[in-house]
């Protein structure tokens, strides 16, 4: 038999289904990589979320290293007088520190204005002193602090900070070093507040205070360079990193400097101050990765004054100091990932830490880069797996291994590396496509499943149409070649039947004869083909597989066998409460074996699901020689060697019509329990030498065979025996003819 093709109406959807899936998770995927990319502040704030979580996991370690914070401290204030001190007891303060050798001396507050407390500024405010000349000309002749002041601060490596503000000074602070300017442009400030201009010249270094605050009030960058009028300033930690080496030039890095592909604005990428290069990413800033409080790195500004300082020196000596203040009402407070106040000089003493012992963290600029195409991967995965897949639970399964790989190898990165890479958004933006995605899937299956509910409603059983609805997969339309067990059943002497009833009466009795039968071959896993007036075609192995379909089938045929004579007594009775005559209820069922094509059979207006082929004839000729042996069931040879555990008598070699060679066929007498009864393993062996006997032509052995098995039958198969010793009786005393060798013809 030739392959056939049947165009599949069915299939077209399923195609459509996947296109749309595609389509619509891919533009939703398009949305949130677009939303990623434009980067407003909400996608920002919850990626540095993320990276202070990392950071409240996996603080820096604390190490040594030569920095230290010189704390006013409450206890300061309390032994040493109220802020601000005289500055000829902070001059004290810096010669003390010089002579306990410091590298550097920083200070992390701002003297803009003169001391009220010097001698001149006392003259002009004390009552009467500017009207007593002989008491003015003394107190002119106390030394100015500010001059004390200005004097200690050029005789130490001491820097100091100022503050970019429009509301100062536009006269931007000296610069006390050289420097490389860097290509990119770096945001400008038009003015600044600084120091009097006596200490500015005094000191070595000049370094900018002001730390950039997130929109959420948490510092967690340090610009390294700022631009104030036009020049560019270092940061105060940087500027005392310089000064502490001697170093006279700083050197800005940018992209292009180093080789890589320059931009219109090139960025940033690293600070070389003496010995130590600091990354920045590319508007100059440094990720500042902070410890948790640290003593070791603290000293009391007290004890600076006390009889023991000299024990302080191994803490300050080769060390950069920074001067500052945790007092309660002085202390400038931020937040950082780990604490929600925090003093601002121990921020810049943690900078210089991180400085010193080169333990950064990144984040580079191929970042953004790495983020955008983790969300793709894990979005277009997301988009086919919903696509290709039936169900949502697997690619939802995969779709969280993914993710969670992900955020391993982020945690992994910041952990071994310091790189600031963000799983989060990739996670978060992947939830919206799986969503989308999903959703559509499950609506279009939904649909998908209400069309194979509906076009399979008639031929299956419930329990089979819910598992094809559930997993489509499993039906291929189309006119796909399957090994298929295919069934006819028929009433034998409907005809006669039929002459009896009215068309009312006919319908209702064909009703209720084809439903019990349709019911046994569901409950078996069959699909119903079609009806044929009073006849059923059945096969099984489509659209479901069913690798046991050759049992199914004889089970299917044992079983509407038993249901008919179950139901013949009830109908016995109402036709005699009726005064109708009672025409016992017969049927031949035909079974064969063989490949079909199977799928959607029709034209474009209608069509239906059925199998075509010459299996398909050949189980029609079976159930036609139903009548020709006198049993109700007939089998094919293929049929019958699939499922062999079953009761079966051979009823020879038959020859249908458009076959060339004869195939062996049988009757099914009964299942595996009637196989193994004594009184039908005697018929069957009976049975089979008087066959044997009919095809060597032994009449007479036939004959006294075939009457054994009639009797041993027990009058339930006299039909079939019948139809033998009659073949034998024309074949014995008739001219002998080569068409009756053992094969029976068959219209």
């Amino acid at each position: 038999m030739a392959a056939v093709v049947v165009p599949c109406v069915a299939s077209r959807p399923s195609m459509s289904r996947r296109a749309r899936v595609l389509l619509l998770g891919l533009t939703a995927l398009a949305v949130m990589v677009a939303l990623r990319l434009l980067d407003p502040e909400p996608v920002a704030q919850l990626r540095l979320a993320v990276f202070d979580h990392y950071q409240r996991i996996a603080p820096r370690t604390y190490e040594a290293a030569p920095v230290r914070v010189i704390d006013i401290d409450d206890d300061s204030l309390a032994r040493l007088g109220q802020w601000p001190w005289p500055r000829t007891l902070v001059a004290a303060m810096v010669d003390r520190l010089a002579g306990l050798g410091a590298a550097a001396i920083a200070f992390t507050v701002v003297f803009a204005e003169p001391d009220r407390t010097s001698p001149k500024s006392m003259a002009r405010i004390w009552p009467g002193v500017a009207g007593d000349g002989a008491l003015a000309r003394e107190l002119s002749k106390l030394p100015d602090h500010d001059e004390v002041l200005a004097g200690t601060l050029a005789s130490v490596p001491a820097v100091l900070g100022f503050v970019p503000s429009p509301d100062g000074d536009p006269a931007p602070p000296p610069a006390k070093f050289g420097f490389a300017d860097p290509a990119a442009s770096l945001p400008d400030h038009p003015a600044a507040i600084g120091n009097l201009p006596s200490f500015q010249e005094a000191a070595s270094g000049i370094g900018v205070l002001t730390v950039p605050v997130d929109p959420d009030g948490v510092i967690r960058r340090l610009a390294l360079l700022s631009s104030v009028a036009g020049r560019t300033y270092p940061s105060l930690g940087l500027e005392a990193l310089r000064v502490a080496q001697g170093a006279t030039t700083l050197i800005a890095r940018t992209a292009d400097a180093g080789g890589e592909v320059p931009t219109s604005a090139p960025a940033l990428t690293d600070v070389k101050v003496g010995a130590f290069v600091v990354p920045t990413n590319r508007e100059g800033e440094m990720w500042l990765h902070y410890t948790q409080p640290a003593r070791e790195r603290i000293v009391p500004a007290w004890r600076l004054f006390e009889d023991g300082a000299a024990e302080l020196k191994p803490d300050i000596e080769g060390r950069i100091v920074l001067i500052g203040t945790t007092a309660a009402g002085l202390r400038s407070e931020r937040a950082t990932p780990l604490h929600p106040v925090e003093s601002s000089v121990v921020i810049h003493a943690q900078a210089i830490e991180q400085m010193v012992l080169g333990r950064f963290l990144e984040r580079p600029d191929w970042s953004d880069g790495v983020e955008v195409l983790g969300l793709l991967s894990l979005g277009v995965l997301l988009v086919l797996l919903h696509a290709l897949l039936p169900g949502a639970l697997v690619s939802a399964l995969v779709g969280v291994a993914v993710a969670a790989a992900g955020w391993g190898a982020s945690w992994l990165a910041y952990e071994r590396s310091g790189l600031l890479l963000d799983p989060l958004y990739p996670t978060l933006g992947a939830v919206p496509v799986h969503l989308v995605a999903g959703t559509l899937q499950y609506l279009l299956g939904e649909r998908e499943r209400r069309r194979v509910r509906t076009a399979f409603g008639r031929y299956l059983a419930p329990s089979l149409v819910e598992r094809l609805a559930a997993h489509p997969e499993e039906l291929k339309l189309g006119g796909e070649i399957r090994e298929l067990t295919l069934m006819f059943c028929d009433i034998r002497g409907f005809t006669s039947i039929a002459e009896t009833l009215t068309a009312e009466q006919l319908t209702r009795f064909i009703n209720r004869f084809l439903t019990p039968m349709t019911d046994v071959i569901l409950e078996t896993g069959g699909t119903v083909d079609k009806y044929m007036g009073d006849a059923i075609m059945a096969f099984w192995n489509a659209p479901i597989p069913e690798p046991d379909h050759h049992l199914a089938g004889c089970w299917a045929a044992l079983t509407m066998r038993r249901r008919l004579a179950e139901l013949t007594p009830a109908w016995r009775a109402e036709a005699e409460g009726a005064g109708h005559p009672f025409v016992p209820i017969r049927i031949g069922i035909g079974l064969n074996s063989g490949p079909c094509c199977v799928g959607n059979v029709g034209s474009e207006q209608r069509f239906d699901y059925s199998a075509v082929g010459d299996a398909v004839n050949v189980a029609s000729r079976l159930e036609q020689q139903t009548k020709v042996y006198g049993v109700d069931i007939i089998v094919g040879e293929d049929t019958w060697r699939h499922a062999a555990r079953f009761a079966y008598l051979e009823l020879g070699l038959v020859r249908l019509r458009g076959k060339e060679r004869g195939m062996r066929i049988f009757y099914l007498a009964g299942d595996d329990r009637r196989a193994a009864e004594p009184e039908f393993v005697a018929l069957r062996e009976r049975h089979d030498r008087a066959l044997a006997a009919f095809r060597g032509r032994d009449w007479e052995q036939a004959r006294t065979g075939f009457n054994a098995c009639r009797a041993l039958a027990g009058g339930a198969l006299d039909a079939l025996y019948d139809g033998y010793l009659g073949e034998v009786a024309k074949l014995r005393d008739g001219p002998p003819r080569a068409e009756r060798e053992g094969v029976a013809g068959a219209g």
